[in-house]
């Protein structure tokens, strides 16, 4: 599983003109699915994604995590995080799972992040969806499990 985290102030996602998740100072998270992951990795990218120290503590350091500082946290399905464009000029998506591989974990991510106490929205699994995302700083983290 890959993941990109970035520490927001707020994002949203838009499909057909309608808000379907949203929410304020927290997390935006992308994750695209490859084809042997599984729930083992699922878990493991919430766990990382609850407790990834990107949040400044007292003393403005990286100190804190979205657990601690009780942000959101909206996580949006991207099979593109596996585009590979090392060859020719457009991109190969051979790496990305399939959308009924990649649903149910994509669920399970959000599931365990809901479990660990975490507010959680989403985008809309398959939709062309309009993703906005307003950085809290510089913060974008890239994960691979």
């Amino acid at each position: 599983m890959r993941g990109l985290i970035q520490r927001v102030t707020r994002a949203s996602v838009t499909v057909d003109g309608e808000t379907v998740g949203a929410i304020g100072p927290g997390l935006c998270v992308l994750v695209g699915v490859t084809h042997d992951d599984d729930k083992g990795r699922a878990d493991r990218l919430a766990d990382k994604i609850w407790n990834l120290r990107v949040f400044d503590d007292d003393e403005g350091v990286m100190n804190r995590s979205a657990a601690d500082v009780g942000g959101e946290v909206l996580v949006v399905s991207q099979f593109t995080l596996y585009g590979d464009a090392r060859k020719g000029r457009r991109p190969s998506y051979v790496e990305a799972a399939r959308p009924e591989v990649a649903e149910p974990l994509i669920e399970r991510v959000c599931d365990q992040l809901r479990a660990a106490g975490a507010t959680v929205a989403t985008g809309r699994f398959r939709a062309d969806m309009e993703v906005e995302i307003i950085n809290d700083g510089p913060i974008t983290i890239a994960i691979e499990l």
